[in-house]
């Protein structure tokens, strides 16, 4: 390593498993930071898990709200504060460190479970969703930015299929959790003790246990570019990397608008599925349960549609998991009985499954680097800003035509949005790509 690396690695506050030892790129040279992260992006998930379920049952039955587009207000809110902090997370990771970020998104999530246990209106609820907003737009940005920088381009879409698997895994288990403590305690309490204490934990385990993975892009940087210039170089303009990943690049402009519509499934899975099956009569187990089957069957699926786009590329499963879950979406709305909306809710977590995870790799394939944190951050930036979108047009279509009709409306999106994908995006897999990236041609970029 360079003198500048290494006293960058020194600022930063790198660990390694022994002291002194050399910096390596691999999922099983760092596998214990590597499952450290995992489990704290399982507890983003549990946090949030159980608000799905909870939350918008609190709409209805503690706070009567009947409006569907004012039901998901609370996903709206989310949405822009979570969109929006992923860009300043990826900016500001880039430049202070990855660790400061995490533990600033647990922090900011301590008030959440007292301000819906106390909450006089459903105001409440949704400013409790611009903290929650906050914490994944901070803790799980920090989480999925640090595997990348620790397992190197080999493994990427296995690192984010592990990722993902342990944040949808911990929403799974979070929306079945909160499901069963608010049947059998009540809504207000017990599902909100439970989420404190996931908060508490994780907040301890960012502090004491995570070590700072910057020094590890710098690494990759001299790696993958032997005479490159100094690594300490200042980053390019934020609206230079913005421009790029939103419509410079075509691969990165057809995930950005795939990570944006996609979130419109995740939207009417949160928000109005629990007030459909609700108003078919199913109680509030059963309902986490469904929900569980939709985030459950992503979370596990992801493990190996992860390593399956290391060796067949990104395009395709991306193109193919948005049609897949079109498909499901479509199901949930023909049927009329328990194992239809199971088995729509099935097909929706593997489209998703194929997708969610492929989109991120497909990003870091693309994004150089020393500025891969901020490209991702715009990538999500549109992509979190898609539960926003998503919940104002799903409630407008919903209110205006039927509840039925908004998972119709949700079902057409998510297909076209694939067939934009498969119209624009070029294989973004390293060892498969016949295509430069855009960023290639900027100097800027280098």
């Amino acid at each position: 390593m360079s003198q500048p690396a290494a006293r960058d690695a020194r600022s930063a506050g790198a660990h390694v498993s022994t002291p002194g030892a050399r910096l390596q790129l691999g999922l099983r040279e760092n596998l214990e930071q590597f499952t450290l992260l995992a489990a704290l992006t399982l507890g983003v998930g549990l946090v949030v898990g159980a608000e799905r379920v909870v939350v918008p049952a609190l709409a209805g039955s503690v706070f009567h709200v009947v409006s569907f587009l004012a039901t998901l207000s609370f996903i709206i809110s989310f949405g822009v504060v979570k969109a929006l902090l992923n860009l300043v997370a990826g900016r500001l990771a880039d430049r202070v460190g990855r660790k400061p970020v995490l533990l600033a998104g647990w922090l900011v999530a301590l008030p959440i479970p007292f301000m819906i246990i106390f909450a006089p209106s459903w105001s409440w609820a949704v400013a409790a969703n611009v903290l929650l907003g906050m914490n994944q737009g901070f803790a799980w940005t920090m989480t999925v930015t640090s595997k990348i920088d620790l397992v190197g381009p080999r493994d990427r879409g296995f690192a984010m299929g592990i990722n993902e698997f342990s944040g949808y895994l911990g929403v799974s288990l979070g929306g079945f959790t909160g499901g069963a403590l608010a049947g059998a305690y009540g809504l207000r309490v017990a599902p909100f003790v439970f989420v404190l204490s996931v908060i508490l934990v994780s907040l301890l385990a960012s502090w004491l246990l995570i070590h700072e993975t910057l020094p590890f892009t710098r690494l990759e940087t001299k790696q993958r570019q032997p005479a490159a210039a100094d690594p300490a170089t200042p980053q390019p303009p934020l609206r230079t990397v913005f421009a790029l990943t939103t419509w410079g690049d075509r691969a990165l402009a057809a995930a950005s608008q795939a990570g944006l519509v996609e979130k419109f499934t995740d939207t009417l899975a949160w928000g109005l599925f629990p007030l459909y099956f609700a108003s078919q009569g199913l109680d509030l187990v059963t309902i986490g349960a469904l929900v569980a089957i939709y985030t459950g069957s992503w979370a596990v699926l992801q493990i190996y549609t992860g390593r399956l786009t290391d060796r067949i590329g990104r395009k395709w499963p991306i193109a193919g998991g948005m049609w897949l879950a079109a498909g499901g979406i479509a199901l949930v709305a023909a049927s009329h009985t328990l194992a239809g909306w199971m088995a729509g809710a099935l097909l929706m977590g593997g489209g998703m499954a194929l997708l969610y995870p492929t989109l991120l790799a497909a990003v870091s394939d693309v994004a150089h680097p020393r500025w891969r944190g901020a490209s991702l951050g715009v990538y999500r930036l549109w992509r979190d800003s898609g539960y926003a979108i998503g919940g104002l047009a799903i409630g407008l279509v919903a209110d205006a035509f039927g509840l039925l009709d908004g998972f119709w409306f949700c079902a057409a999106l998510m297909a076209l949005s694939g067939l934009a994908v498969a119209l624009l995006m070029y294989e973004t897999q390293p060892a498969r790509r016949t295509v430069h990236p855009a960023w290639e041609r900027d100097p800027r970029l280098q």
